[in-house]
């Protein structure tokens, strides 16, 4: 018996191992799907944290990274088996078992339950799922041709590659092409190896500012300081920290004077680390406190080059209008005496002129008029020469235009559409009072011609934006000034980092002021300012507080903004400018408006954008701006009831002189109000459908908007109903197109939106397509036949699958090449598999972002899709070795342009 109990015991010990898997493996392979689901709601929740970190430029970990592929394996693996455990479950209830498969996968099915615990246990721990973004090391900048520079470019680049020099130190005269120069060197680098971390530029400009330039930097560097909220010993010890052991270029622009490298947190290359800083200044005598290894100077062109300079400018038509004319020019081009920046503007200047009299009457001016002044670092012939540019604008009008812009911060990109606001509030635009679209194309006329003039420049958005080089600026605030005599007449401390107000015993005498981009927190006296025409207080956003009586004494104030600031409470004396005719509280944080407010009969523009506390807007006040020609509530206050006791649409009604209106709806009954009144509907330039809950129409949406003439930009945000969005056009006339005037079209945190359709024709003018957030969105029809569109920008859309050329899914025929498109972005679409299924012509596409995309592995790209103009492609190095191409080369042929990018 002890024998027989003992090899029962065996047979039991060798038995069950081989029969429980089998046995039991219904059970387990229900348990491991129960587990699966588990780990993927862990799995969700890490994708989300991880969603939200890179919305934040964070990047996601590696082992996180690694964690998530693992659980997709898992999931797959698991998927897979299924089949196979069916299969396997119909022949034990048959009684025809393959014992030896069963067992094989009931012990698959334990080991995977382990690893799937495993995996859980993992994804729990997770405290932190990103860091912090690695920096491009490179960011490209605007190039303009550099004439007789090659010399100097190849011995600066020379020492940059010398382990002894550290610090380059390059400096001339203004306007002598130094930062031209450093434009050149930085964007040398795109694509040498040197090995730099970062290269980071920064302008220093003459309001030497530190905490400025460290926010700077830490921008590049990928910081995430609060302006209010770091000090620059902070800032200091987190530059150094990241740069301590790094290898760094530093390009520093327009230095005035000596600045410490150590107190940024810069530190000083030396030939271990190979680090270099480069700084352009007017003045050789800052070389030596800021150490620099080598020095050299921007000399003016000689002769010939400046000849050459100089003709490019004025162009060869003007030199055949009479034979005398090209004589002539050398003597004007000799009197620039080789100055790059006078060649230009005065080149431009002369451009027109068809006459030898006209000729030698400028020779005549350039050679025997005497500078009043000077500019510190400018040379005072020059000074002079500059100002013939100016003085040849004829007209007061270009010239008061182009004096305005000087009271924008050094290099800073201003925007046109703003710009040209601030010139019809001032009175320089006057005769177009109910047409404002003529005042902007008179306003557009005038930037181009000083543009032709070379007295602006483009901005960082060619197409939008302008901005003035440094010294044209320094000279116009001294043209301003009455050539130096008046001081305070414009006075302009824009963007040098003020905590404080200038003391108003100064603002006596000014005609215009601007304080904007600083860090003022309040105004408490009362400023007497009898000739003051514009205060620019934008961009203070820790200005929180006037004092009472601010607005007491500004008897012909005529433009004023306040947006981007703090403040809570409009004062009441604001309703003292009685000749107030642009007013910009945007982006505030202000929650009413005082009733004072219609006490400024003669305002002809209110911006309230983005004024997102507003909750009260006195009932009364708006219907006395009887000469209101612009109200902005684009993403404000939506309250419309009739009978409210704040404002309504019948006050906006009652607004004869309104022409331009930007509006928010929250609700289809303020959207219906709007659409059945023929005046509101006529003037809507913005609309914006926001957290529209009852907004469930798809293809009405055509019929509707179609009344809607002047519609120019179109948002939808967080309109929870809004399932399809179809806008199709059976429409022969141009006029007749569904909203053929809209430039850009938003379509925002839409939870159930599956599908966006777009016919041919409609949107003949969008510009600008931002889809953001759109969870259930699947497919997107017609976006690549927009004809005029130049952005696209896809983000967050978590189940997108296709982007296709036309309306009809399985006919992508007729797509034409999208002529204006210059930037595609494409974020956060995991599912993403395809944007048309072949290439397209893109002449004028620069740059292609692809940041988590996997599924995207091909590219509506040909040879000769955007040939003459792409500058980069960027994305994730896997995402781009993974990519397919239809033909031979096109890889290879990409690939210079290609910058890896993880956020």
């Amino acid at each position: 018996m002890e024998c027989i109990s003992q090899i029962i015991n065996i047979i039991s010990r060798w038995w069950d191992p081989i029969v429980r898997p089998i046995i039991e493996l219904e059970d387990s392979f229900s348990s491991l799907e129960e587990a699966i689901e588990e780990l993927k709601c862990v799995r969700n929740d890490v994708k989300t944290r991880v969603d939200v970190a890179e919305r934040e430029l964070l990047k996601c970990k590696d082992e996180v990274q690694f964690w998530l592929k693992k659980v997709e394996e898992a999931e797959g693996e698991v998927n897979a088996k299924e089949e196979t455990f069916k299969q396997m479950m119909r022949c034990l209830w048959n009684c025809h078992p393959n014992c030896w498969s069963a067992y094989r996968l009931g012990k698959w099915v334990e080991k995977k339950l382990k690893d799937v615990a495993v995996l859980k246990s993992k994804g729990d721990s997770f405290k932190e799922v990103a860091n912090k973004q690695l920096p491009d090391a490179v960011e490209e900048k605007p190039l303009t041709l550099a004439v007789g520079r090659d010399l100097v470019l190849e011995k600066v680049l020379n020492w940059i590659g010398q382990g002894k020099v550290g610090v380059i130190g390059i400096y001339g005269m203004g306007g002598v092409g130094k930062t031209t120069l450093l434009n050149d060197i930085n964007n040398r680098f795109l694509k040498r190896n040197d090995d730099f971390y970062v290269v980071i530029w920064v302008v220093v400009s003459k309001e030497l500012n530190v905490g400025k330039i460290q926010m700077d930097i830490g921008k590049r560097l990928g910081l995430s300081w609060q302006e209010n909220g770091s000090n620059n010993q902070t800032r200091t010890h987190d530059i150094r920290k990241i740069l301590s052991n790094k290898k760094f270029m530093l390009l520093l622009d327009d230095i005035w004077e000596s600045l410490d490298l150590e107190m940024v947190g810069i530190p000083q290359p030396s030939s271990q680390s190979m680090s270099k800083v480069v700084f352009t200044t007017r003045f050789e005598y800052v070389c030596g406190p800021m150490a620099a290894d080598k020095k050299i100077k921007v000399e003016c062109l000689p002769e010939k080059e400046a000849m050459d300079l100089f003709l490019r400018n004025v162009g060869e038509e003007a030199m055949k209008y009479h034979l005398e004319i090209p004589i002539l020019a050398k003597s004007v081009a000799k009197e620039c005496k080789g100055l790059p920046l006078a060649l230009i503007t005065i080149g431009r200047a002369m451009a027109c002129k068809k006459t030898p009299q006209e000729w030698k009457h400028a020779i005549s001016v350039l050679s025997t008029s005497k500078p009043p002044s000077e500019i510190s670092g400018m040379n005072d012939e020059m000074l002079l020469r500059l100002k013939f540019s100016y003085d040849n604008l004829g007209g007061d009008t270009i010239k008061s235009c182009f004096l305005y812009c000087a009271q924008f911060p050094e290099d800073y990109s201003i925007r046109k559409e703003k710009l040209i606001d601030y010139w019809i509030g001032e009175g320089f635009l006057d005769g177009w009072d109910d047409d404002l679209d003529e005042a902007h194309n008179k306003g557009h006329d005038i930037i181009g011609r000083l543009k032709a003039a070379c007295l602006l420049e483009s901005g960082s958005d060619e197409k939008t934006e302008v901005k003035l080089h440094d010294v044209i600026r320094d000279l116009a605030l001294w043209i301003a000034s009455e050539c130096g005599k008046k001081k305070n007449r414009f006075l302009v401390r824009a963007g040098v980092g003020l905590t404080h107000a200038p003391v108003v015993e100064s603002w006596k005498e000014a005609e215009r002021i601007s304080l904007m981009n600083n860090r003022i927190k309040e105004v408490t006296e009362t400023p007497q300012c009898p000739n003051l025409l514009t205060l620019m207080l934008q961009g203070n956003w820790n200005f929180t507080k006037f004092h009472t009586d601010f607005f007491q004494f500004m008897p012909l104030l005529r433009v004023l903004d306040l947006s981007m600031a703090s403040i809570e409470e409009v004062p009441a004396a604001i309703g003292n400018l009685a000749e107030l005719r642009y007013l910009n509280l945007s982006a505030m944080r202000i929650r009413s408006l005082p009733e004072e407010i219609g006490n400024l009969v003669k305002l002809k523009h209110l911006d309230l954008d983005n004024t997102v506390f507003l909750v009260r807007i006195p009932q009364g006040a708006i219907s006395r701006l009887s000469e209101l020609r612009v109200m902005k509530l684009f993403y404000s206050y939506s309250e419309w009831e009739e009978g409210s006791e704040g404002l309504n649409m019948s006050e906006l009604e009652g607004l004869e002189r309104l022409i331009h209106l930007g509006i928010t709806a929250s609700s289809m009954h303020a959207l219906e109000r709007l659409l059945c009144s023929s005046k509101l509907r006529n003037v809507a330039r913005y609309l914006i459908l926001h957290i529209c809950e009852d907004l469930t129409i798809s293809n009405k949406l055509s019929s509707l908007f179609t009344a809607m003439k002047s519609l120019q930009r179109l948002a939808f945000n967080g309109c929870d109903g809004l399932v399809e969005v179809t806008i199709s056009a059976d429409a022969k006339k141009d006029d007749d197109y569904p909203v053929s005037s809209l430039e850009w079209l938003e379509l925002c945190d839409l939870p159930h939106l599956n599908c966006i359709r777009v016919g041919r024709g409609c949107f003949r003018n969008l510009r600008i397509i931002s889809i953001r957030w759109c969870d259930k969105l699947k497919k997107i029809y017609g976006l690549l036949q927009l004809e005029s569109l130049e952005i696209i920008d896809i983000k967050g859309c978590n189940e997108l699958e296709e982007v296709k050329g036309t309306v009809i899914p399985d006919d992508e025929v007729g797509d034409i090449g999208l002529m204006q498109l210059k930037r595609i972005t494409l974020r956060d679409l995991p599912e993403l598999t395809s944007i048309c299924s072949y290439a397209l012509h893109f002449p004028s596409l620069e740059e292609i972002y692809v940041i988590n995309c996997p599924k995207l592995k091909k590219l509506p790209l040909s040879l000769h899709s955007a040939h003459n103009s792409l500058r980069k492609i960027s994305g994730r190095k896997e995402w781009w070795d993974n990519l397919e191409w239809k033909e031979d080369g096109i890889k290879s042929y990409f690939l210079p342009f290609y910058h890896e990018r993880n956020y």
